[in-house]
């Protein structure tokens, strides 16, 4: 008989502690998961995205609504986790 965990597709929350997303500008992390989800804020945007980011050995989450970020998110999701930093240029945030 099989077990749950060998089938379910659907995973747990996202742990760490949360943080701003200022807090983590211009300082190297590691990215180690997201979950996009209908945002609480339509004006902002349609979409959230929850990022879970490893930052001197420590988990957090950030949540944002910004469009650049879950679009590099989604099309680089192979490559989870890796090593990034946060940079905002004029009014949008971008993973470089």
């Amino acid at each position: 008989m099989e077990r749950f965990h060998e089938f379910a597709e659907e995973s747990g929350p996202l742990d760490g502690d949360k943080i701003r997303i200022d807090d983590v500008l211009n300082k190297e992390l590691i990215v180690a998961g997201y979950r996009i989800k209908e945002s609480k804020y339509p004006k902002s945007g349609s979409k959230c995205l929850m990022l879970q980011v490893v930052l001197n050995d420590k988990k957090h989450v950030l949540f944002t609504g910004s469009a650049v970020l879950l679009e590099q998110v989604e099309k680089y999701q192979d490559h989870l986790p890796f090593i990034a930093t946060i940079r905002k240029i004029d009014r949008y945030y971008t993973l470089t």
